[in-house]
């Protein structure tokens, strides 16, 4: 663990952001804290403090949807750690969490105690799970589809991730190139590499794979 960690805590509700921030300044007293509300929030804070070292990450919130959420920020920011904070704590659900790249999984149930062990123990290197969750994974077989939806989505540029990410919602280039501040033949060039990179063909097919970070059921 560095002297003085920066954790961000993204997270749309501020009581929850405020009890996860408690938790981790009691584990941790000399950590920095940022906080977001929403998944572009959480992006523009990572590329503005580059030295965060664990995001604490709501799979629900504003901009994320099922597991996009957590694949854009491993796929954008592999160097940071995510710990996933979810009310959603379905064994399978938490076992497509860490196909993903997560570092852990905490129930938004969780005592603050366990929040910040938790914490501490992702800043030391280590991947978290609740004793109950740990034994419960022993029984779920890691799907190869997923574990390959996710070696696709990190071969992506940061860049290239946001232009899937507004292809997702329908966004033509000219729309994309406008939205990113770059030249529309710029973004032609993004969408060939990604659609190299991930193994489709078109826009449809884009969109199908996006889709299929969804969960089956509601995320808090």
């Amino acid at each position: 663990m560095t002297e003085m960690p920066t954790l961000l805590i993204a997270d749309d509700h501020p009581l929850f952001r405020a009890a996860l921030s408690q938790a981790a300044r009691v584990a941790v007293p000399a950590c920095l804290l940022a906080e977001a509300g929403t998944l572009g929030e959480a992006i523009a804070t990572l590329q503005a403090m580059p030295d965060i070292d664990l995001v604490l990450l709501d799979l629900g919130m504003p901009g994320s949807h099922g597991l996009s959420g957590l694949a854009a920020l491993r796929g954008q920011f592999p160097g940071v750690a995510v710990l996933v904070v979810s009310a959603h704590d379905e064994p399978r659900v938490v076992r497509r969490v860490l196909d993903h790249g997560a570092a852990g999984f905490i129930p938004k149930s969780a005592h603050p105690d366990e929040i910040g062990a938790a914490i501490r123990t992702v800043l030391d290197c280590g991947t978290w799970l609740p004793e109950g969750l740990a034994r419960a994974l022993d029984s779920i077989k890691t799907d190869p589809d997923d574990l390959a939806l996710a070696a696709r989505l990190a071969r992506l540029t940061e860049q290239q991730y946001r232009v899937l990410a507004l292809l997702g919602e329908g966004l033509l280039n000219k729309q994309i190139a406008d939205r990113l501040g770059i030249q529309e033949r710029t973004v032609k060039a993004h969408v060939t590499a990604i659609f190299e990179k991930l193994g489709v063909r078109n826009r449809t097919q884009a969109g199908v794979l996006l889709k299929s970070l969804a969960l089956e059921s509601s995320i808090d």
